[in-house]
């Protein structure tokens, strides 16, 4: 058979439903062969960048792979946002390109490089350039290894921390002829034989000392809370999450990229904590005595950018994959365990008896390390008094005149949508400091965004792998109007395609973010924001409308539940411009001054701008204050 319909059938073999590609020349035996394969749908973009965010998408939506396919030179280049994304949140995506045929490489047959910068047409290292955001890239050079470097980016995706791949195919080994019962395979290592995730080298205590530690920690806390992350979710742990859950019932706080994972209207959700945050999230963080983090890196918007300060009187367990995320905060976690959230939160559930609403008592010993019963009501309800007393959503918000207040917006489109809806936040400016911010999620409900690198672009491309991942039922996207523009052209794919997403752009006259910060630092906007300042956005009803899509303008606050719903009820895509508050105030958050040396130092996360007045500020604060 040909190699590169090897290639496609390995991809249909792992329940592979759809492949997102733009074609060209440099993997034309590749674009064949997908288009001959009965069992994967081809998603052709106008731009490889949607390709690899709606593939990056995607494998979020399945909880699974994605794959995105593009063709040599700018093709690889282009698509190495979305790349990086998914390098960044840890989601498993197979990139296949094509490149120039062997002899038109520039590098010998030994692989030393010519000293050229280009030998074939639109040729470049793409394996180079990509290895930094990869597991594993390579340049298929002999077709009879084909099988083995397919099994082993694979493997190597969706194993540990999961994260993306790249297999780069030269032309002529596509189409080169294979005996496909005689390929080595890559033989995957024993669980037994592989290396185990440790922080302490040789002599590492073993999982299950590692739980027993936390749970006297546990027995000893007074007000305990649990943080959870995107890492449950990428160990399939949800439901062992929740069991533990139900059987501590302490309070919880999560993620922005695990926000979806329990309901906000659990009575002991308390938010999402971090510098962006509710008041009530910070506070219970602040105040907490024992802080079980599972499956979060921990990076700087959650900690403030002052891991020092972080949960400071909390005794803190930390629970990750990866031993790098681990040992950058290694002074200040109390303990360290580098584990597989899944397998964690499964030794914690093996050293109690637990019973939830949904299952018996399972009969297990108890160990003697076992929680403890502990009267906890004054801390369960002092958490659920911050959630209440200081909500993301206020009256103000709500008020009926005048243009949009995304913070209303966000609540009417939480309340409005359906457990059964997708939900996809642009991934920078209003659309996830504000909107992601202020959504309340519903029980069973999933949003997406893409929150480590934070791209503009992210939302249009993303909502589609999304949609066709959910099996093309209705989603909802909510982006910025300069977020929206970089990838306005995959408005063409989803006419096409005919999806039934519902796009709520958030009309600010531009990149209000950016306004802000130069205001902030600089005293006015200086440079690319807005109109004034050097770009512009175009009427985007007459953009979608010439892509032959639906639309609607939603220009104040008066009816809009009304408006939302209607938007949300009419078949097939839409494109809404939302005329809203082109400079809304964007809190509480964490607030930072410049020193006269250009460094930058912030507020501790308890104390967030605006500023509470100081009597009220200390009356929340159970721990020592910090020194103003």
């Amino acid at each position: 058979m040909k190699l590169s319909d090897y290639v496609i059938q390995f991809v249909a073999n792992l329940g592979v439903k759809h492949v997102f590609l733009v074609p060209g020349g440099g993997a034309m035996h590749l674009n064949a062969s997908l288009a001959q394969c009965a069992s994967i749908e081809p998603i052709c973009n106008s731009h490889e960048q949607a390709s690899a965010m709606a593939a990056e998408n995607y494998a979020k939506a399945v909880n699974g792979l994605g794959v995105a396919m593009v063709t040599t030179g700018p093709g690889g280049t282009n698509a190495v946002t979305g790349l990086a994304g998914a390098w960044l949140d840890s989601t498993p995506v197979l990139f296949l390109s094509g490149q120039v045929k062997r002899p038109d490489r520039m590098f010998a047959p030994d692989g030393a490089p010519l000293g050229m910068r280009q030998l074939g047409v639109q040729e470049i290292d793409i394996v180079s350039i990509v290895k930094p955001l990869t597991k594993y890239a390579v340049t298929v050079l002999d077709p009879q290894s084909i099988r083995f470097h397919l099994e082993k980016a694979v493997y190597l995706a969706q194993t540990g921390r999961p994260g993306p791949v790249w297999i780069d195919i030269p032309l002529d080994v596509q189409a080169a002829p294979i005996d496909a019962s005689d390929l080595p395979a890559f033989e995957a290592p024993h669980p037994c034989a592989a290396p185990q995730p440790d922080t302490q080298a040789a002599g590492a205590p073993d999982l299950a000392a590692q739980v027993r530690e936390t749970i006297d920690a546990l027995n000893r806390a007074e007000r305990p809370l649990i943080l959870i992350g995107n890492g449950v979710r990428l160990a399939h742990a949800e439901d062992q999450f929740r069991k533990l859950f139900d059987l501590l019932r302490i309070p919880v706080e999560a993620t922005w990229c695990a926000a979806d994972i329990i309901s906000s209207e659990d009575p002991l959700f308390v938010g999402r904590p971090g510098s962006l945050a509710s008041r009530g999230a910070n506070f219970a963080l602040q105040n907490c005595d024992f802080l079980l983090s599972v499956g979060a890196r921990l990076d700087f918007a959650i900690t403030g950018y002052a891991p020092e300060k972080f949960a400071r009187a909390a005794h803190k367990v930390m629970v990750d994959i990866d031993p790098a995320e681990i040992l950058k905060l290694a002074p200040f976690i109390d303990t360290p365990i580098c584990a597989d959230a899944g397998n964690f939160l499964r030794e914690m559930l093996c050293q109690m008896s637990y019973q939830t609403p949904r299952q018996p008592m399972r009969l297990i010993p108890r160990q003697s390390s076992a929680v403890q019963p502990k009267d906890r009501a004054f801390w369960n309800q002092r958490c659920t008094d911050w959630k209440t007393r200081y909500p993301v959503v206020t009256e103000d918000h709500r008020k009926p005149e005048g243009p949009v207040s995304i913070y209303h917006l966000a609540e009417v489109i939480g309340q409005e949508t359906t457990p059964e809806d997708l939900m996809i936040s642009g991934s920078s400016g209003a659309g996830i400091e504000i909107f992601l911010f202020a959504c309340p999620t519903r029980t069973g409900q999933r949003i997406y965004h893409t929150a480590g690198l934070g791209s503009m672009g992210n939302g249009l491309p993303g909502s589609i792998g999304v949609c066709i991942a959910g099996g093309r039922r209705r989603t909802v996207c909510v982006d910025g109007d300069g977020g929206f523009q970089f990838n306005i052209q995959e408005l063409e794919t989803v006419a096409r395609l005919n999806l039934p997403i519902k796009f709520f752009v958030l009309n600010n006259d531009g990149y209000a973010s950016m306004r802000a910060s130069q205001t902030n630092f600089f005293g006015s906007p200086q440079l690319g924001c807005d109109s004034r300042t050097g770009i512009s956005v175009p009427d985007l009803c007459k953009v979608a409308a010439a892509y032959g899509l639906r639309t609607a303008r939603i220009e104040s606050q008066a009816n809009l539940r009304k408006q939302v719903r209607k938007v949300l009820e009419t078949p097939g895509p839409v494109v809404c411009d939302v005329m809203v508050i082109p400079d809304e105030v964007r809190g509480p958050r964490l607030s930072s001054m410049q020193r006269p040396d250009g460094s930058m130092v912030s507020k501790p996360l308890e104390d967030l701008w605006p500023f509470l007045e100081r009597d009220e500020f200390h009356a929340n604060m159970i721990v020592e204050t910090l020194p103003e």
